[in-house]
């Protein structure tokens, strides 16, 4: 946590100096001490110490200055740091000009010149002074800060990105928040220019993209190496876990995920049957940690970079980026995970960002609060999302088609929303059309599939946890899917009437094995994976034994 300041200004160096030394013998293991002659030095100091989010406790300011007099210098300086506590120092035949400061620029204190000793004269005011400032202080938060409008798709879409990738941000509404519209102020920022990203150092990024964004936080965005003997597809659990192994194994090994980490695992605000953790631990907690794990084991993760194409020539895969880069490894496991299905209503597209989300309880919930919110999904995303946005909507409403719960949601989570009050199971619902005032979402058109009934209900937020669509559709490469477009691997590829015209080895596949030699598959992104954290992790670092026995045998 940064430490509050106090500012010291004269344009007597040596008055100037034993002020400094006597703050310093006194208060530097609490606050910072800054110094200056100038007083317009001093001014456009106290406007980039704002932009760095910084605190000022005190001034401490001489009053006969060339340049300026020390009451005019406090008077520009309170616009920006209004609580902090002013204190003059003057000669004696400028006490009417202090007495008068008073009242003009609400001076808390002036003191004669000179000050010795200090532990009498100067320290028991000062250390009132800043007892009484210490009373309404709140340290201001030290971190990224996002500026925006709150129904934003893109503000939306920054705010899961640094949420997803653990950078800790405090949101700013610019419509209601004081401090977003001060900071937009001193970076002349306009609406045109938000969502506004503000860093510590005082630098703004205006509209930035995901890219910019992630290379100004210092994400890895480019590959270092010319060739891996493992590329990783996808940081989702499965992914991760490939990671991990592949490191530790020795193996040079690039993770590439075009979002952030944790795939949908990473958004669930609880995950309460995943082996080793009796009282559950967050899907950020859980990415968090093999994050570290895999990079403690030296991997190279790339991020946020998405994966356009693969191809093959002789035994090397090429792997064509977003940016226009490619990628040369040995082998590659596929581990892009599912996207869930759009909701087929009318007026999704118009409000997606701007109270619709796939996902992303915990980025929107503070959104929430004592407002009406609406799930549609049935499995256990939907039902952690549930439990967690209850601590903050005043009523959640899951929406399912079928009678109840039991076939698609564990019993401790069904247990769990049965003993939560503000949560409430439409059963034989679906929804038909959305409707918004102005920018945002503001009713939904719910029908009954047994009655037929219609009812329009007021939401402000509708979070979408249907269905599983995997994330195969950039796999241009003759590689074989099933009817919904899950990767088949194994010996289920020897039901396919085409396999032998694809599959050229005298072996047959490994476990994990498309019908690409060296291209494995694992997590939900395989056709008969069994949708559990647990097992996606079992996956992946399965795949890497099999990567090993296709490395030695080319």
């Amino acid at each position: 946590m940064k430490k509050p300041i106090l500012f010291a200004l004269d344009d007597d160096p040596q008055v100037l100096r034993a002020v400094t030394r006597d703050l310093k013998s006194k208060y530097q293991k609490e606050y910072r001490i800054l110094r200056t002659s100038s007083p317009k030095e001093g001014l456009e100091v106290l406007v980039e110490l704002k932009k760095k989010g910084e605190t000022i406790a005190l001034f401490l300011v001489d009053q006969r200055m060339p340049e300026m007099l020390g009451v005019a210098f406090l008077e520009e300086a309170k616009k920006h740091f209004p609580d902090a506590k002013k204190v003059l120092l003057t000669a004696y035949s400028d006490t009417d000009a202090a007495i008068k400061a008073i009242n003009d620029v609400q001076l808390d204190y002036y003191l004669s010149k000179p000050w010795n000793p200090p532990e009498e004269k100067l320290y028991p005011v000062l250390d009132d002074l800043l007892d009484i400032w210490q009373l309404n202080y709140s340290p201001e938060f030290d971190g990224l800060k996002v500026l925006g409008y709150q129904y934003n798709p893109h503000t939306h879409d920054i705010k899961d990105f640094l949420s997803s990738n653990l950078f800790p941000f405090q949101w700013l509404d610019i419509e209601t928040s004081n401090d977003a519209k001060e900071i937009a102020t001193l970076h002349n920022v306009s609406a045109k220019d938000m969502p506004v990203v503000s860093f510590p150092n005082g630098e703004c990024l205006k509209n930035p993209s995901i890219t910019e964004l992630a290379e100004r936080l210092g994400l890895n965005v480019t590959a270092k190496e010319t060739l891996y003997d493992v590329v990783i597809i996808g940081a989702g659990p499965s992914g991760l876990a490939a990671a991990v192994y592949g490191g530790s194994e020795g193996l040079k090994t690039l993770l590439i995920e075009r979002k952030a980490p944790g795939g949908q695992a990473g958004t669930s605000s609880r995950i309460e049957n995943y082996l080793g953790f009796p009282n559950g631990l967050s899907g950020q907690e859980l990415t968090h940690r093999a994050i570290t794990q895999a990079k403690r084991f030296g991997i190279e993760f790339l991020s946020p970079k998405e994966v356009m194409s693969i191809q093959t020539q002789d035994n090397y895969k090429h792997i064509a980026l977003d940016d226009g880069s490619e990628v040369r490894t040995k082998s590659i496991v596929v581990a892009t995970g599912v996207n869930y299905r759009k909701l087929p209503a009318e007026g999704v597209e118009q409000y997606t960002g701007a109270g619709i989300y796939y996902g992303s309880s915990m980025t929107e919930a503070q959104a929430c609060q004592n407002q009406e919110v609406y799930i549609v999904g049935g499995g256990n995303s939907a039902g952690q999302s549930a439990v967690y946005l209850s601590n903050f909507a005043k009523n959640v409403y899951i929406t399912i088609r079928r009678d109840d719960l039991s076939s698609s949601m564990s019993q401790y989570l069904i247990d769990q929303i049965k003993a939560i009050d503000n949560i409430t199971l439409l059963a034989n619902t679906t929804i038909t059309k959305v409707k918004g005032d102005g920018e945002r979402l503001s009713h939904l058109q719910l029908e009954n599939t047994k009655t037929a009934e219609v009812t329009t209900v007021p939401a402000r937020a509708l979070f979408i946890f249907i269905g599983s669509r995997p994330y195969t559709d950039w796999i241009t490469l003759d590689i074989l899917k099933n009817e919904r477009g899950f990767l088949e691997t194994g010996r289920d590829l020897l039901k396919y009437n085409n396999f032998t015209k694809i599959w050229k080895q005298k072996r047959e596949p490994f476990l994990l094995e498309t019908c690409s030699p060296g291209i494995f598959a694992s997590g939900d992104v395989r056709a008969g994976a069994m949708n559990r954290v647990a097992s996606a992790v079992g996956e992946g670092s399965m795949a890497i034994k099999f990567v090993h026995e296709y490395l030695a045998e080319i």
